[in-house]
């Protein structure tokens, strides 16, 4: 590794803190604000609570880390996931190609040097993801090394908050998105699931902003600009299915809840659907008969057939907002509605009856306090709420999840995303028989529902495990609650069904809870196990088994995983306990945050150079799952770490009082453990 120059932070010029503007200068001296009106320049609120008036306040400095010292290094590696080789690029002063740009600005493209790291590791990109560095006016190519060194530090400091970028490719080209092909997805897709899919324009300065979701019937338009897209095919590109789906809950929080009649008559097919008129349709719609502007526009696919709509604005709404600096900030906001409510489809059916949530109240940030917990009356002595009960909270209404209301149906939808469905229809009230199969410390007796309430039983009806059941609305694990049919009664005697009901349907859209039955997609271990030691880096697995927990309803069950990639020579820390239910899904959550895991691998500190991995291809590694799950069983009950890296593999086990090595060697198979 190549010595980086280390030089006195810019941010702060090496005090570790910087003196910023107060919030409070934003709208000067004023109690009541206008949040599109500024205040006069750095006019300070007299009565300030973080300032106190003066204007100015310190702060940390973030970009040293309050050491007053940074590095003047990027990195750049390109790893080819098919081949498992990697090729880096340090960018250090005195080693950049500036050139002109038709402004006449010195500037260095990075962007060309990655994709000259591609070309050495066979790897094929989507595109060159890597920032340009734009030198200070003053630079010029015959200027004093040092001076010119000292400017391209500048230059780099301004692109460290990533000082390590990975940008991962692959040996062929990736499939091209069909914009056609992916909008008739969608819309199979929505008849399957029994919702509505979305195609919405909005205006944005001289142009639109596209975005496609599903929703629910009955949903409202969203404030603001839904998306950055900036035509229909660009936005088909970019949203598959999970995105589609994701915010559902959010957006039909308030849309009323019916009840669904899948037997109803199929809609037919869906036809080719040509993008480019769809577009045009969209936008022609965003004007008025009188030639003026709209808002924007919508097509929404409802059983079968697209239905247009315009979109126009409502009367502005006034809210308040209070500041940390003790001002209040007014801000005006334009509702958007449809012109026109496309009629009902045959599959909705009669409304679900519902009741105020008791623990929250309407359009105010007031919730439950913690003085009412387990059903207890209101301490009047609580120092949160003084005896009401309620208190001011940011945070989501644990009871309702914020829909304010307690439905007496919930209706869940099992489906594999592809052309499998289940929809099915859970009603509080209903007769069942719940044996008791626990007890709670407290006292509460625990039941479990017939086959019909545990999802996971319907998990085998679509060919998937239970443990690969998630919520459609941003992937999250499934309570186990939900999978097995577990209920908690408040007391003796109440309605187990109802509980469950209760639970299942807090914070959904219309109480509808959509559940994907289908594993994620995961890179395999052995491919990503090769890439972390590409990059010198240490791929940590923690493992437990608590499969012999099957059955007790107070306990854990299953396997549980995780999987992330470290520093090379950082501890195992006793807080890493896997929580993942199964390794693909671990697998899915590491590839996600890899190219975060990757730059938070930097060395802290700024003296020791980051490393720029170099290696070539190689074969997979053999897969380390079959040891893994053999030492989970030889420790049963509790979590199991390994740290695989260039070195070999190392495994900890987690006790009551820390960590513990148990043996380390160059391969997993021929441990032996003590």
């Amino acid at each position: 590794m190549t010595a980086a120059p280390v030089v006195t932070c810019p941010d702060c010029d090496g005090m570790t803190f910087t003196l910023d503007p107060c919030r409070c200068t934003t709208y000067g001296d004023r109690f009541l604000a206008d949040a599109d009106v500024l205040g006069p320049r750095r006019e300070a609120y007299r009565s300030c609570a973080q300032c106190r008036g003066s204007g100015r306040i310190a702060y940390p400095c973030y970009r040293c880390g309050r050491r007053g010292q940074r590095r003047a290094q990027l990195v750049l590696t390109v790893a080819n996931l098919d081949t498992g080789a990697v090729a880096s690029h340090q960018v250090v002063p005195g080693g950049l190609d500036p050139h002109r740009d038709p402004a006449g600005h010195w500037v260095v493209d990075l962007a060309s040097r990655v994709r000259e790291l591609a070309a050495t590791v066979g790897a094929v990109l989507n595109e060159a993801a890597a920032p340009s560095l734009w030198l200070d006016r003053q630079w010029r190519p015959d200027l004093p090394a040092a001076l010119r060194h000292e400017l391209e530090a500048h230059a780099i400091l301004r692109a460290d908050h990533a000082p390590w970028r990975l940008v991962l490719g692959r040996s062929t080209a990736p499939a091209t998105v069909d914009p056609a092909a992916r909008l008739a997805r969608l819309c199979a897709l929505a008849d399957l699931l029994l919702l509505d899919l979305v195609v919405e324009a909005r205006r944005q300065d001289a142009g639109f902003c596209w975005a496609i979701r599903y929703e629910v019937p009955g949903s409202p338009v969203p404030l603001g600009s839904p998306s950055w897209c900036r035509d229909l095919p660009e936005v088909l590109a970019c949203t598959d299915v999970a995105k589609a789906l994701s915010g559902l809950a959010e957006r039909g929080l308030a849309a009323p809840a019916r009840l669904l009649r899948p037997d109803s008559p199929r809609p037919p097919a869906a036809p080719a659907v040509d993008v480019d008129q769809l577009e045009r349709r969209v936008l022609a719609d965003c004007v008025d008969l009188g030639g003026g502007e709209l808002p924007g526009a919508q097509a929404l696919w409802r059983n079968g057939r697209w239905w247009h709509t315009t979109l126009r604005a409502g009367e502005p709404v006034e809210t308040l907002a209070e500041q940390s600096t003790g001002q209040l900030v007014r801000r005006v906001r334009v509702p958007v509605s449809r012109g026109y409510e496309p009629p009902d489809p045959p599959w909705l059916g009669e409304p679900v009856d519902w009741r105020p949530c008791p623990d929250c109240r309407p359009h105010s940030r007031l919730r439950a306090c913690d003085c009412r917990l387990g059903g207890r009356a209101a301490d009047p002595d609580c120092s949160h709420c003084c005896g009401a009960g309620l208190r001011p909270s940011a945070l989501h209404c644990f009871t309702c999840g914020d829909t304010q209301r307690l439905h007496q149906t919930v209706l869940v939808t099992i489906t594999d995303l592809r052309h499998r469905v289940v929809h099915l229809t859970w009603q509080a009230g209903t007769p069942e028989v719940a044996p008791l199969v626990a007890t709670q410390p407290n006292g509460r007796p625990v039941v479990q529902l017939p086959d019909r309430y545990r999802l996971g039983s319907w998990a085998a009806v679509l060919g998937a495990r239970p443990d690969d059941l998630a919520d459609a609305d941003g992937g999250h694990d499934l309570d186990r609650d939900l999978r097995d049919g577990y209920v908690t009664l408040p007391w003796a005697g109440s309605d187990p069904v109802g509980e469950h009901v209760r639970a299942a349907g807090r914070g959904t859209a219309a109480g509808r809870l959509i559940v994907m039955a289908a594993p994620p997609d995961a890179p395999p271990l052995p491919e990503l196990l090769r890439l972390t030691l590409g990059l010198d880096l240490a791929l940590v697995v923690a493992i437990c088994d608590l499969r012999h927990n099957a059955g007790d309803p107070m306990l854990a069950d299953g396997l549980r995983w995780s999987v992330e990639m470290k520093p090379r020579d950082v501890a195992v820390s006793p807080d890493n306990l896997p929580y993942r239910p199964s390794l693909a899904a671990a697998l899915a959550l590491c590839r996600e945050c890899l190219t975060d895991a990757v730059a938070s691998a930097a060395p802290t500190d700024p003296a020791t150079p980051i490393p720029a991995p170099w290696s070539g291809s190689c074969d997979l590694v053999v897969d380390p799952e079959p040891d893994l799950l053999r030492l989970a069983a030889q420790h049963a009950g509790q979590a199991v770490t390994v740290r695989f890296t260039r070195a070999g593999c190392a495994v900890h086990r987690h006790d009551y009082d820390g960590v513990r090595l148990l043996a380390k060697g160059p391969d997993l198979r021929d441990l032996r453990l003590t």
